[in-house]
Order: C-alpha cells, then sequence, then structure tokens
C-alpha cells in the first residue's frame, strides 16, 4: 500500500534507537526525508549506520525548550517544511514505590511529558500556519492503567494523552491532525531497563519478572516496535486523513476500553 508519503519531511524524536528508530527506518522506505534526533551522539551515529547517510541526525536534549526549538528550527532550514512529527523521545524511570519522591515525580515530567511538550509546542504553531500537518505522538499505556512502578511516569503519560486530544480539537480547523498511539511492553531497550523495578518489586529476577509479564498479556507476547511503527505510518499518512485526537492502544489486550 503506497501511503503517499515520498518526498515528506519527517522529525522523529528519539529516533536513534527502539521505536523511534523503527517508524525512522519505515518513513525512509516509504521515500520520506527523515530527520531524527537523540541526546547521544553515538547513538545518532550508530542509527546513522543503519538507516543510510541521507539521515539528518541532530544531537539535542529535547528536555530543554531552547535547544528543542533550535532543533526545530535546524530540521526546517536543512529539509524544509516539517510535514510529519512523531515524539518518541524520552521515558520516565519505572521506580518501586516506596522509593518515589517529589524529585521523581519531577523527573518523570521533565523525561516524558516535557520532552513532547518543547517540540510540539514550535511545530503545531508552524503547521498551523501552513494549514497542514500531522503530529503522532507515542506515549504508553501507563496513562490509563495505573501499575506500581509506573505511577509518575504514568501521570506524564497521562497528561501528554489530554494534550493530544486537545490540540486535536484545536487546530483540526487549522489543517493540523494530531494522534496518539498508546504502546503496551515492546521488545525494546526502555522495557528491559524497565523490568530491574519489577523484579525488585516483585523479589524475583529479570527473566522471570518478564515471564510473569508476558503471561499477563491475552495475546501471549510483548510487542515488536515495527508493529508499533507501522500504525504511526499509517496515521501519519492521507490513509489516516480523518483520525483526529484518537489515541491508538496496542498491548495485546492487555488493558481493554471502551469509550
Amino acid at each position: 500500500m503506497d501511503l503517499g508519503l515520498k518526498g515528506q519531511v519527517v522529525l522523529v524524536t528519539g529516533g536513534s534507537k527502539g521505536l523511534g528508530l523503527a517508524c525512522a527506518r519505515m518513513f525512509i522506505d516509504e521515500g520520506a526525508r527523515v530527520a531524527i534526533t537523540s541526546r547521544s551522539a553515538a547513538n545518532l551515529e550508530a542509527a546513522r549506520a543503519l538507516l543510510g547517510a541521507d539521515v539528518l541526525a541532530i544531537a539535542a536534549d529535547m528536555s530543554d525548550a531552547d535547544a528543542a526549538a533550535a532543533m526545530v528550527r535546524q530540521v526546517e532550514s536543512t529539509l524544509g517544511p516539517i510535514d510529519v512529527l512523531v515524539t518518541s523521545a524520552g521515558a520516565a524511570r519505572r521506580t518501586p514505590p516506596d522509593e518515589l519522591d517529589p524529585a521523581a515525580w519531577r523527573a518523570a515530567m521533565d523525561a516524558k511529558f516535557f520532552t513532547s511538550i518543547y517540540v510540539i509546542d514550535p511545530v503545531v504553531k508552524l503547521m498551523a500556519s501552513r494549514g497542514r500537518g500531522v503530529i503522532v505522538n507515542i506515549i504508553g499505556n501507563g496513562g490509563k492503567s495505573p501499575t506500581p512502578t509506573h505511577l509518575a511516569g504514568g501521570a506524564a503519560n497521562a497528561a501528554l494523552m489530554l494534550v493530544t486530544a486537545g490540540l486535536a480539537a484545536t487546530y483540526a480547523p487549522r489543517g493540523v491532525r494530531v494522534v496518539g498511539v498508546n504502546p503496551g511492553l515492546t521488545q525494546t531497550t526502555r522495557v528491559a531497563e524497565g523490568l530491574k523495578a519489577e523484579s525488585k518489586v516483585q523479589g524475583v529476577s529479570t527473566e522471570e519478572a518478564l515471564r510473569r509479564l508476558a503471561e499477563r498479556i491475552p495475546a501471549g507476547r510483548l510487542g515488536e516496535p515495527d508493529e508499533i511503527a507501522n500504525m504511526v505510518l499509517f496515521l501519519a499518512s492521507s490513509r489516516g486523513s480523518y483520525t483526529h485526537g484518537a489515541i491508538i492502544t496496542m498491548d495485546g489486550a492487555s488493558a481493554p476500553f471502551v469509550v
């Protein structure tokens, strides 16, 4: 299926690994002109080795509003107006509940919520001024399904879910679509790191914690990054043109939700 993304300028934050990297690779396969960001220059170089030299790789900290705005300007001055923004940067550290404190709650918002907001804010306004554009926020199921080790991160996800819905209603009349994807447990390094907190709470090995988590998923397994990326590309394309404000859950039926 031709998604009509050839020649589109796509910015993927957190595009050097995990879900962001999977999305970047698929956009490139569709003929899009892609920029990726990461705080780590080493991760960016590793990503460019996989994606090809044509990808624009920018080292920037998305938790810094000025750095995020400068990165957006650099993408537009190099590749042209951004047609699609995919936010995948940042993840809140999973923390056993007894170890939470005000600093941990704040760190979760900085790591997940503001890393998205600081990019969304300038981009959505640029898109609105041009009367076109799509923003796809990769959020996380913790925003609607609380777990003991992901309370702070889940709160950040919930805030980003509301922002997604609110911006969609605000900017739809101006030609901009804003949508979200809520992945459940997926085979990424972030999930692997989160298993350390799960294993500590449960008093078991990380291998056993993973087995128990997978056992609770009706689909019987964790998701794969490419499965999430497939949905992101559909939502970003003209095939998803009447999808505004939707937040698609992809969790193997772990948390059925009816609205």
